[in-house]
This record gives structure tokens, sequence and C-alpha cells, in this order.
């Protein structure tokens, strides 16, 4: 038995056989043809093209029809870039030039252009050299220059292991409906191989460095796609408990007809409010189905990250008026463009940060750059009049940040009231509590706010100084610490003292093992990714606020993160099973 920590991207269990996926980068042998075959070579290179943007364009409309558009999106680049006659050009000149093979000089000018992603300084923008190889892969199959290998004849289901996998092979191993999950040695949660796995509902576990160099076919695996872990060969008692999870996950979801239309209530009469996370528009249909009462949380920021510039206001609206409208009168909580990090616009320069986390990222990034900025309010403000829309800025640390960001907000509003446009007064403002110093300055910044979200993910990342994707510290990355949990006891607390609404937003939020623990601790909205709420809604159900008053009472007595966990496991296990 092994246990493998990475980051989970996509949440569930799964317990398979593995299946070695031989992703390793294609060399193509260097060859040159005589001058009379370089029409037929040249050919080759127009017909791969054509061969493979239309494979594109097939696949991502049949992906808009089963998980919509902007998850098709992800294909917009490969479609654009086998459309774009420049590198055509490039490539037939190396033929016409050099005599080399079509295949040949697909390959080296895809490397180059590859290596340009890899060495650039943002993990996002290294991410997209994913998207490079998986069109390099296509044209090579196009020529002749490389062997696909075949899924479509797996009889029994499987868990597919690899060093990394490119956004197609994500969207061909879920179509084959044998492969259960995957886990591979790189790639990052915001990659899209982690975005489309998460939107199909494909348990994965990625960044687990050296995966593959342990995993053999016929393995048993557990894939845990919720706490980022992968178990290779479990014994018999870890085999058992992780099907009884898995089963249980599966008992959950069969159950959700009768959930659906059923309160997040506690057994005594507390309702809580569970909303849902998204990233497009289209997730908001499958939170409502999941039972969200609304979305606590729109990132905004896959707007900024594609080719080219950045939205217009318009082009924002339209976006903003799609989610409202699916929605459908709930709350819509709309956050800003948290850039910065890892995730980096696209859309022109990006200088390199040698500490990009503690750098020029969230709110700073928005209010030095505030033509983006003031789009987005606009954007914002004009679709608040179609719905209940709630504006909050990410990553405060200062009550200067967030005047700043209303000032913006309130210049703003008197230029659309100037240009006669309508929209709502007032426009509910919140911030999202990440980091320390917000959350020590909680009451400061709830004076001035209508509304707090904790967001636990950067909250525990700068309050232990842990990065949260270094697989190197992964073990010390916990909400289970002490120091945590008495940040977001004192949120809550000073939230409540001025009648500023308190929510929390993190991946703490949908973790079962805490769901108890922050009822104890005062907060009654939990906003999560969708597939979390089942089970959230689940424990709810079961217990008493005393149960969760009792719980916060005992865990705050601790002074490490083991005994957090080991008793907080206890008390779950007794409503919701062994996790």
């Amino acid at each position: 038995m092994a246990l493998k920590r990475g980051i989970g991207v996509s949440a569930g269990v799964v317990v398979a056989d593995a299946l070695v996926l031989d992703t390793a980068e294609t060399r193509v042998p260097r060859r040159t043809v005589a001058a009379e075959q370089i029409p037929h070579e040249l050919d080759l290179v127009d017909r791969a093209f054509a061969a493979a943007a239309a494979e594109i364009a097939n696949e991502r409309q049949e992906l808009s029809k089963r998980a919509g558009n902007e998850l098709a999106d992800i294909f917009g680049f490969h479609e654009r870039w086998l459309n774009d006659q420049k590198p055509r050009k490039e490539i037939a000149q190396q033929v016409e030039s050099r005599r080399y093979s079509a295949a040949y000089a697909i390959s080296v000018f895809m490397r180059k252009y590859r290596r340009r992603f890899q060495e650039m300084a943002s993990p996002f923008l290294q991410e997209r050299g994913k998207d490079v190889l998986d069109i390099e892969r296509r044209l090579l199959h196009h020529v002749g220059g490389e062997a696909r290998q075949e899924l479509s004849a797996l009889e029994s289901p499987v868990i597919v292991v690899a060093h990394d996998l490119t956004p197609s092979q994500v969207v061909m191993l879920e179509k084959t409906k044998k492969v259960l999950g995957f886990a591979t040695d790189a790639g990052g949660s915001t990659s899209h191989t982690a975005i489309l796995a998460a939107g199909l509902g494909l348990p994965a576990v990625v960044g687990l460095e050296d995966i593959t160099a342990h995993v053999s076919s016929g393995d048993t695996l557990v894939v845990d796609g919720m706490h980022g872990v992968v178990v290779i060969n479990p014994d018999t008692s870890q085999r058992a408990e992780y099907d009884t999870q898995a089963a249980h996950l599966l008992e959950v979801k069969a159950t959700l007809g009768e959930l659906r239309g059923l309160p997040a209530q506690t057994r005594d009469g507390h309702t809580i409010e569970l909303l849902g996370n998204i990233e497009f528009p289209t997730e908001v249909a499958v939170c409502l189905e999941q039972g969200a009462t609304g979305i606590g949380l729109f990132r905004t920021e896959f707007l900024f990250m594609q080719d080219g510039p950045p939205p217009d206001e318009e082009a924002q609206y339209q976006v903003y008026k799609s989610a409202i409208d699916a929605v459908g009168g709930r709350p819509l909580v709309i956050r800003t463009m948290d850039l910065g990090g890892d995730k980096c616009h696209t859309g022109g320069a990006w200088e390199p940060e040698k500490n990009p986390f503690l750098g020029l990222r969230s709110i700073r990034y928005s209010l030095q750059h505030l033509t983006m900025f003031r789009a987005q309010l606009r954007a914002i403000a004009r679709a608040s009049l179609l719905g209940d829309v709630r504006v909050m800025f990410p990553l405060i640390s200062r009550i200067m940040e967030l005047r700043q960001a209303k000032f913006v907000l309130n210049l703003v509003k008197e230029e659309l009231e100037e240009s006669g446009y309508e929209f709502t007064r007032p426009l509910p403002v919140g911030v999202m509590v990440e980091t320390p110093a917000a959350a020590i300055c909680a009451r400061e910044l709830a004076r001035e706010t209508d509304f707090l979200s904790i967001g636990t993910n950067d909250l525990i990342q700068y309050t232990l100084a842990v990065d949260r994707g270094n697989e190197r510290v992964a073990q010390l990355y916990t909400p289970a610490d002490p120091s945590i949990i008495r940040l977001i006891r004192g949120v809550v607390r000073d939230g409540g003292r001025c009648d500023a609404k308190v929510s929390i937003c993190g991946e703490m939020a949908g973790d079962p093992l805490f769901t108890i623990l922050l009822l104890g601790l005062g907060l009654r909205t939990l906003s999560m990714a969708a597939g979390h709420i089942p089970v959230v809604k689940n424990i709810i159900r079961c217990i008493t606020m005393a149960d969760a008053e009792k719980v916060k009472r005992r865990v705050l007595s601790f002074e490490t993160e083991r005994e957090v966990l080991n008793y907080l496991r206890v008390e779950t296990r007794k409503v919701w099973g062994d996790l």
C-alpha cells in the first residue's frame, strides 16, 4: 500500500484497476524528402490542418450540447489556431526550404511554439502549453506520425494514470463511460484539464509528481478527488473503507431527488443556506440541481484568461446576464477579477514576479488596471437590475483597499446614472476575508460592507505560510489547524456585531468533515462546489444546533490539527459514515 497526495481538482471517490496511459511526448525522427515529394508533403500539411480543425469543431459542438458553451469554449484556442494561416505557412516553409517531411516539420514547429509557454513565469500560461501539445498530437495523427491509444474497447471500469493529459484526452476518457477517474504526475488546479474534469464530473487528482513511477496497469487504485489523495493497492481494510465511502456517495447521489426539495435544516429547525461556487454560467443549473439556493461565488477570472484582449463591458454584461437568468431570482454573488498569482491575463504583457502570491494580484491588480476594473464594475452594476446581484471584492487586506474599490464603484454608478443606465440601489457590497490581516480587522471591514465571505483556500495558505499547490509541503496545508478555526470564529463574531452577514466559500465549506464545526462556529451560509452540496445537506439534516455547539467547544480546546481531525472524524462518522 502507498498513499500519494496531489491536487484534487474534481470531487468524488472511485476505486478500480489502474490503466497506465502512454502519454510520453512523441519524438518524430528527422526525415527529409526528395524534391518531387514536396507537393505531396505540403498536401499532407493542408489536409492535416483541415482534418484537425473539423475534428475540433465537431468535438466542441458535442461538448457544448453535453456541458454548455463555456466549457466547450476551452477548445476555442485550438479551433482558432488551426484556422490561422500563419502557422500553416511557417510549417509549409520548412517543408519547401529544408525538405522536411510533413510530420517532422509539424513536430519541430510545435515544439518551438510550446516551449514559449513552458518558459513563461506564470503557471497558468505554462499550462497553455498543454493545449499546444494537444494540437500537435492531432496534426501528427492526421499525417500518420502518431498513433492514438484506443479506449473504446475497454470491457471493465478503470482509473487512468498518466504523466499528463490534454483537454482532448479528458473528453475522450469521459466519453468511454468506462473510465471512472484519473491521476497524473503533472497538472494544476487552473489547467483546462482540471476545469474539464470538474465540469464533466470525472474524479481526478493531479500534480502527484511521480504517480506513473509507482503504478502499473492492473494495480488497484483509490482516487479521492475531494481530498487530493491516491491510494495504491490499498489493503483489505482500506479497500473496504473506500468502497463504503464510494458506495455512500452513490447512495447520497441516488437520494438527491428527495433531498432537492427539502431545506438544509437541522433537526431542531435551524435553516442553513447552501450556495454554489461556479466559474461558468452553465454551472448554475448543476448547482441548482444539487440543491443550491443560489450562487455564493461566481469567479469571473475565466473572462480575462482567454486569448486576445480583455472582454469589453458589453461582452461581460451578456455573461452576467446569462448567469442571472439561470439562477432565476436567487442570490448571485459576483466576485470581481481575481487575477495574479497563478491566474494571469493573457491579453497583454505580464511581468513575472519573484513571489506572485505576495505580489500584484486580486484587488491590487484591479486597482492598478482601472480601465479593466471599471468596465467590469459597469457590467455588473448594469446586470444587477436583472436579479439579486451582489458584488464582492477579493483578497482585501486593508481597509483602504476596500475604500478605494468602493470609490471606483461609486464613480461607475455616477457614470451610469449620467448615461441613463439603471442599476440596483443600493448594490450590496462584500469582501472576501482571505488573509490574517482581514480576519483580524474583520470588524472594521464589516462596518463598511454588507457581507463578508471567508475564503479559506487563501486564508489557510497565508496564515500557515504554505503554498497549497506545492506537493512538498502539502501535508502542512490543513483547515484543521487551531489558528484557522480561531480566525473563522473571530470573523463570524465580528461580522455579527456589525450586522454584516458572514458566509464561507472556500473548499473547507464543502468538506463534510467540517460541516458540524462550521455551524457551531456560527456560520449559517455555506458556499461550495455543486458536488458537495448533497453530502453537506445530509449532515445538516441529521444534527441539532446543540450538537454543533458541543463540537465547537471541544474543538476550541485542542492544540493540534491532529486532535481536531481525529475528533471531527469520530463526530462526523456518527451521522454520515466513514470519511
